[in-house]
């Protein structure tokens, strides 16, 4: 992997090292031809230093893992040891940490409950990577679908623009039709459903998921959006009015309360439902309705640390072994930074450049002071000025230097917070900054991501499945 050249040695910073100057050569990444696994660890040292595969190999890679899910069935069986993965959402930096902590791959089991992409700006080199590895470990390590595993969430979100802008629309389809054959469930032990949402009123038995069609979009009812969309009761009882409530915040499926959750774990012999779905300070959380001396009926895994670069939160991995469970935790990675929507310097350059034409505005607009104008005589057209300033010009004149000094504000804070300032757009409805918060200056966006509350506040209407 030949690394960029620096031929007049004036790259800025030298201690970061150069990305590849080319795409990754088929030869090194299939070493032993097409029919073999893809050198997994060398993708991955490609990948990590912000390398490319051509489009030929990433279509290739991408068509293989498809082909591979599809010899599974809806609901995998797995046994310990095995590490399970919550909700990843293309922050590759932090996936690689996750394979360090997760346990070495040749002796250990990986089960990842979905979200591979969307938020994050890496989620190609995300899923390019989980593909190579399960074409290497077909036997012990498994994918479900999450539910932005789907065309609806990533058009929606930014997966369909990262693809279009590293590669083409081609890239994009052949990936949404590899989240087709993603399984949907896993039954862990013999005692854990593992699923990215829960449960569902119509999942009764196990067998209900053996029998449903995973091969298309997820629909908007029913037990296929359910296992993906669901959330548990947010409250640390479990009671509600109902078994289930209908699920406000997401816009579809259901919350599922202590009643719901008990009998379908006593009907099927199953201790608890381990899932994703949902950030949480922690990177887990137990969710202990039956008192804190029983095992938790439910398990939320999050693996994703500061979510979108502002929740400041942990992230988690949950091991399984000889029949105990531990919990991981880890913080996030130093990531390369890409600015907003993969635009290009241009475009981030032009609150620089508003505000310099603001500043021009805001001199040529100033009126003269009545003093200033009295200098220069009695002529005619002095006098007018006066009589003009005196009576309703005046008032239009503040008025216009008023609105150019809150606008050269606004810009000044923008030039000023650009970085801080997207990520709270990424959290906004229509990535729209709250209004009024531009003029109140830095502080008051510094203070508006802060918190993983706040930003969970914030942030809330994403989690709103789109019409």
């Amino acid at each position: 992997m030949e690394p960029l050249s620096d031929p007049l040695s004036d790259r800025f910073e030298k201690s970061q090292p150069p990305p590849p100057h080319r795409p990754l050569d088929r030869s090194l990444l299939y070493p032993n031809g097409i029919n073999f696994p893809p050198d997994w660890n060398l993708l991955r040292s490609h990948l990590q230093y912000e390398g490319r595969l051509t489009k030929a190999d990433c279509m290739l890679l991408i068509r293989q893992g498809t082909d591979c899910l599809r010899c599974e069935h809806n609901l995998i069986e797995l046994k310990d040891p095995v590490t399970v993965v919550g909700d990843i959402h293309g922050q590759f930096y932090d996936f690689l940490r996750i394979l360090e902590l997760g346990g070495n791959l040749n002796d250990t089991k990986y089960l990842f409950l979905g979200d591979y992409v969307d938020r994050g700006s890496f989620s190609i080199e995300v899923l390019l990577l989980l593909y190579a590895i399960k074409l290497n470990y077909q036997q012990t390590v498994f994918l479900i679908r999450g539910n932005h595993e789907c065309r609806q969430m990533s058009s929606y979100f930014n997966f369909r623009a990262e693809c279009l802008y590293k590669y083409d629309a081609e890239v994009y389809d052949t990936i949404m039709d590899s989240f087709d054959a993603l399984p949907v469930a896993c039954i862990l032990n013999n005692k854990f459903l593992a699923v990215h949402g829960g449960i569902s009123p119509e999942l009764v038995s196990i067998e209900d998921i053996w029998k449903m069609n995973r091969y298309t979009e997820p629909p908007r009812q029913g037990i296929f959006c359910d296992l993906l969309w669901s959330d548990p009761i947010d409250n640390d009882t479990g009671a509600s009015t109902d078994n289930f409530v209908g699920n406000d915040v997401r816009g579809c499926s259901f919350y599922y309360g202590i009643r719901a959750v008990n009998t379908f774990l006593k009907q099927n012999k199953l201790l608890s439902v381990l899932r994703g779905h949902e950030a949480q300070l922690d990177g887990y959380k137990m969710h202990r309705w039956n008192g804190n001396s029983e095992f938790p009926v439910v398990i939320t895994i999050f693996s994703a640390p500061n979510y979108c670069d502002v929740y400041n939160n942990k992230a988690a991995v949950v091991k399984f072994e000889n029949n105990s469970l531990n919990v991981q935790q880890f913080n996030y990675t130093e990531h390369p930074y890409i600015l907003p929507n993969f635009m290009d310097v241009f475009n981030w350059s032009t609150p620089f450049v508003i505000e310099k034409v603001l500043e021009m505005l805001h001199g040529l607009i100033q009126p003269k002071h009545i003093d200033e104008l009295n200098e220069l005589g009695d002529g005619e057209k002095v006098k007018e000025l006066k009589e003009g300033l005196r009576v309703s010009k005046i008032e239009q004149f503040k008025n216009k230097v008023k609105a150019v000094t809150r606008m050269m504000k606004m810009f000044k804070t923008l030039r000023e917070s650009q970085e801080v300032i997207i990520q709270l757009k990424g959290l906004c409805p229509d990535n729209k900054v709250p209004k009024g918060l531009l003029q109140q200056g830095r502080d008051a966006i510094i203070g508006a991501v802060d918190s993983f509350g706040r930003a969970k506040q914030l942030d809330i209407i994403n989690e709103k499945r789109p019409d």
